[in-house]
């Protein structure tokens, strides 16, 4: 698998529905095209969430990753 370069990190562990997909999308307003957000999320919610904002935003979903209760979104924008 190729390495993702990470241009910013967003953690949003410590928040529940609707912050991180709000904080996420703000997120990628603030990053250049072809940058990377990681986002770090503990809410069931985001898994859902995040995936649509990406796609309706259509930016790049590279990979989703899950470990223990800890979900991680690589975005590419756009």
């Amino acid at each position: 698998m190729e390495e993702i370069h990470v241009s910013q990190t967003l953690d949003v562990r410590e928040f529940n529905c609707p912050m991180p997909v709000l904080k996420t999308k703000h997120a990628l307003a603030g990053i250049q095209s072809g940058e990377v957000l990681k986002v770090v999320s503990t809410d069931p919610g985001s898994s859902q969430d995040i995936t649509a904002l990406v796609k309706r935003l259509g930016h790049e979903l590279i990979e989703t990753t899950e470990s223990g209760s800890q979900i991680s979104f690589y975005i590419r924008k756009k």
